[in-house]
């Protein structure tokens, strides 16, 4: 396992939170560090029984959680989970939007429809949930919000032309939202992991290696050094949406142990 810190408690004391994605992986792993360090948690998701048993973990340990079923790619959707999540727990402010897949495919063999449906769901849903956000936290007082993007945002991947292409626009409307709301009181910045150990991952790692890529062999040796623990992506995160990081906005977090540094 990991040489993951342990973090201080209370980091979030008082904060409601919401998380896209949160039923699994790094979501998951970033709602039970939320809820332990103090916040009350509202988990959108469309794996139900992922998702609520992620919610009945927390409140098992003590903590306030709530799961919504919600398909971030639907505008209305979006708007009953945050209205059932702020009848639930109050007005948020902290959000971690992490909601996404990949398609692992040579990009003249990557359909119209595999390239619609990787959009919405990587990049139409940051922008619905966000647009939202930023009103009702500009309106409450304002906020954190991280947004996940890839090491794939900046660098160039072969076989995931398509989500390169989805991790640099939420990377761009993370930085967008910095600016455009900061006065508003709102923070906005990007988780930008490598490969990392969940489910989506190892899939990755797996498709890579099954078109002749050689990550399981050397190819993680040579660039993050080992695999990633959700746990170490959460951490990067409660940082990011503590007071702590009160004067870190726009910012690009890589939690890729040197990959990107190394170009």
């Amino acid at each position: 396992m990991s040489d993951t810190p342990i973090s201080p408690a209370g980091r979030l004391a008082g904060k409601i939170a919401v998380i896209t994605g949160g039923a699994t992986g790094i979501g998951r792993a970033t709602a039970l560090l939320f809820a332990a360090q103090g916040a009350k948690v509202s988990i959108f998701d469309i794996q139900q029984d992922e998702g609520e048993k992620t919610a009945q973990m927390i409140r098992d340990t003590g903590g306030e959680a709530a799961f919504f079923k919600v398909d971030v790619t639907k505008s209305d959707e979006i708007d009953k989970g945050f209205d059932a999540a702020i009848d639930r727990f109050g007005p948020y402010n902290v959000l971690f939007n992490h909601a996404g897949t990949i398609i692992v495919k040579p990009l003249h063999e990557t359909t119209e429809a595999e390239y619609d449906s990787l959009m919405d769901i990587n990049v139409k849903s940051a922008f619905l949930v966000c647009r939202r956000a930023v009103r009702e936290m500009s309106e409450n007082g304002g906020g954190s919000i991280v947004i996940t993007s890839s090491i794939a945002a900046e660098l160039g991947y072969a076989l995931e032309a398509v989500y390169c292409m989805s991790k640099g626009a939420v990377l761009q409307l993370s930085r967008a939202i910095s600016t455009e709301y900061r006065d508003q009181g709102i923070r906005c910045n990007a988780v930008c992991p490598g490969f990392v150990e969940t489910a989506h991952g190892l899939k990755e790692i797996a498709a890579l290696d099954a078109a002749g890529q050689t990550w399981e062999a050397s190819g993680m040796a040579e660039t993050q050094g080992r695999i990633c623990t959700p746990e170490e992506v959460a951490n990067a995160v409660l940082f990011l949406c503590s007071g702590e990081a009160s004067f870190v906005n726009g910012t690009a977090t890589y939690v890729d142990n040197g990959w990107y540094a190394k170009g």
